[in-house]
């Protein structure tokens, strides 16, 4: 069951063929085997995990009905509340174990996952680049010398390499578009909405969300369906009650789809690599019958709405820790750049999030798909962090997000869509955003260009 996917490990889970104890021990050889150098888990839940596969085959064998991720191994990033298990934000600010799941921790064991660990990231998610103090460095699996990514770096690492076939990340400026095209992926960031924050209100206020990594779209299709939705308290919820499964099993239709390599960032400028995967993407969507066309997007700038709730979100997570002064010296440092954001300061920067998702919005009116790159440039060296305080660690990730962290201000959904590799190993990805509320038919297309194109995976 090395490469098998979510529905097939389930299947067979459910089936007797293997039950979820033997997907659960499988799942932790192969981190036993290829973790020590990659770095992908900060707590392996081993015996956990065992127990709670016992119980899941313990209830089949009762004739309790097999839910759709039963026995699938599933990893967590730190940022995300495992009962039993000190939620450290990818530090040491945290010591006490907390009591509850994080309500889409609840809906996946619900729906039969086994929770097997929790994955490393940068101390609150702020840089795109997996890497702190406490937990050290996490490598890209295609190529040890670089960085897979980040803010979920590590869940994309234990998925890429096939360790798990998913994991759950959090996306506050591409946090799971960024890991998931470095590391050949499909990471889709949903509708703001679309999934609960809960226990907390919101995530980065308006920015972020969470979602799984998965090494195809119906994986990644199935997992949603089984953590979409809202509960009382969350700030935003999303429209529209289509199952992404049945999305990502029909024809996408004839699209209108409009392609542009130009970054919202200004001053960077996308690797030639990327606008060759761009172009050949559009070309292969017009073979596929599609209505592709060069477009404008006429991008707003989204950093006055940006950068406010950036800082408010750090500072308010960091607010909460049991001991701030064990966070890193990056991290308080940016804590106290960020002190000029007050509340009144935060609910205008949402006001100017309505603006932006205006403007940005304005594309949809002659598409249905935006097509860009993910990222903008190769991903770099291990090592983006060392000594650099926060005003160097964010000019180090203006290229990664220079395409993303746009759509975390306007809300739409968004993937990152592998497209093959380079000539330097590593793995190539474009993004395909949609029309607000529509993650179906990102994963209707996604899952077309899926079979026009598969995707190569990592070799262990």
């Amino acid at each position: 069951m090395d490469l098998a996917g979510v529905a097939e490990i389930a299947r067979t889970a459910a089936g007797g063929t293997h039950g979820a104890r033997q997907a659960a021990e499988a799942a932790l050889a192969r981190i036993a085997d290829r973790d020590p150098d990659l770095n992908a888990f900060s707590r392996v839940l081993a015996e956990e995990a065992l127990a709670e596969a016992d119980a899941r085959d313990a209830a089949l064998a009762a004739g309790q009905a097999p839910g759709p991720l039963h026995g699938v191994p599933i990893a967590i990033k730190e940022e995300i509340d495992v009962a039993g298990t000190v939620t450290t934000f990818g530090g040491e600010g945290n010591s006490t174990p907390v009591a509850d799941d994080a309500e889409v921790v609840r809906r996946l064991r619900a729906a039969g996952a086994v929770v097997i660990g929790k994955t490393t990231m940068p101390e609150f998610g702020a840089f795109p680049f997996t890497e702190s103090v406490s937990r050290g460095i996490t490598r890209n699996p295609w190529d040890r010398t670089r960085t897979p990514g980040g803010s979920s770096g590590g869940t994309a690492v234990a998925v890429a390499s096939g360790m798990v076939p998913v994991g759950i990340g959090g996306d506050g400026g591409g946090s799971i578009r960024i890991p998931s095209a470095s590391c050949g992926l499909f990471g889709l960031k949903p509708q703001r909405g679309r999934v609960t924050t809960a226990p907390h209100p919101h995530l980065w206020f308006a920015l972020g969300t969470a979602g799984p990594l998965t090494r195809s779209v119906r994986d990644s299709a199935l997992v949603y369906d089984a953590i979409r939705g809202n509960v009382e308290g969350d700030l935003y919820t999303a429209s529209g009650d289509e199952p992404f499964v049945d999305a990502a099993e029909r024809e996408p239709g004839r699209l209108r789809i409009g392609w542009s390599v130009k970054p919202v960032s200004l001053g960077v400028r996308p690797d030639p690599v990327h606008v060759r995967a761009v172009e050949d993407t559009a070309r292969l969507l017009a073979d596929l019958g599609h209505d592709v066309r060069p477009v404008e997007p006429r991008y707003p700038d989204p950093t006055a709405a940006f950068v406010p709730q950036f800082f408010a979100g750090i500072r308010a997570e960091a607010a909460l820790v049991e001991h701030y002064d064990r966070l890193e010296r990056r991290t308080r440092e940016t804590c106290r750049l960020g002190s000029w954001v007050s509340p009144r300061v935060v609910e205008w920067a949402l006001g100017q999030t309505e603006k932006v998702s205006t403007k940005a919005n304005r594309v949809f009116q002659d598409v249905d798909v935006l097509l860009t790159p993910a990222i903008a440039h190769r991903p770099p060296p291990v090592g983006r962090l060392d000594g650099g305080g926060t005003v160097r660690a964010s000019l180090r990730s203006m290229p990664s997000i220079a395409y993303a962290a746009i759509w975390n201000v306007a809300g739409n959904p968004a993937a990152s869509v592998p497209c093959g590799t380079a000539a330097d190993g590593l793995p190539v990805a474009v993004q395909l955003v949609g029309r607000t509320d529509d993650e179906a038919t990102l994963f209707s297309l996604a899952a077309q260009l899926e079979r026009a194109r598969p995707w190569p995976l990592v070799t262990p």
